[in-house]
């Protein structure tokens, strides 16, 4: 039984770093090295602000749902036994939050994207295909840093 906890738990943490799409971390759109390669003019760069300012709140609190029902399961997982319903009833409340937080990135992209030329978002498409492996490549780096 409590392989089948750990395991779940694991499950858990797996899901809660994917987020709907691997948008490039902070203000990408003020970045000088961004705003030469996909040379955004002042008025798009303001546009991209101003989408990042009305959905900042939202998505605060869509991540907040998240995590609490994260911390609900992994408490319903911890007890000595096992309530099947109440753990069904926090894995869907989990799965219903996700898809919101899910839902409102994707929206902030496809309103993100309506700021960008066809051949602006052609670049920034690169550049987030690289950004994993960038962090894949960093991720070493870090952990010898840290021993």
């Amino acid at each position: 039984m409590k392989r089948i906890a750990v395991a779940a738990l694991a499950l858990i943490a797996l899901a809660t770093t994917a987020s709907a799409m691997d948008l490039p971390p902070g203000k990408w759109w003020r970045r000088p090295e961004v705003i030469q390669m996909l040379n955004l003019t002042d008025e798009q760069q303001n546009r991209l602000e101003a989408i990042s300012v009305k959905s900042a709140n939202e998505l605060i609190d869509l991540k907040g749902e998240v995590e609490k029902a994260n911390i609900a399961l992994r408490a319903e997982l911890d007890q000595p036994t096992l309530n099947r319903e109440a753990i069904r009833r926090i894995a869907v409340h989990l799965n219903e939050a996700r898809g919101r937080l899910f839902e409102r990135e994707l929206m902030m992209l496809v309103d993100m994207r309506a700021v960008l030329t066809e051949p602006q978002w052609n670049r920034m498409r690169q550049i987030l295909e690289r950004l994993p492996e960038r962090q894949m490549q960093q991720r070493p780096n870090m952990r010898r840093r840290q021993q």
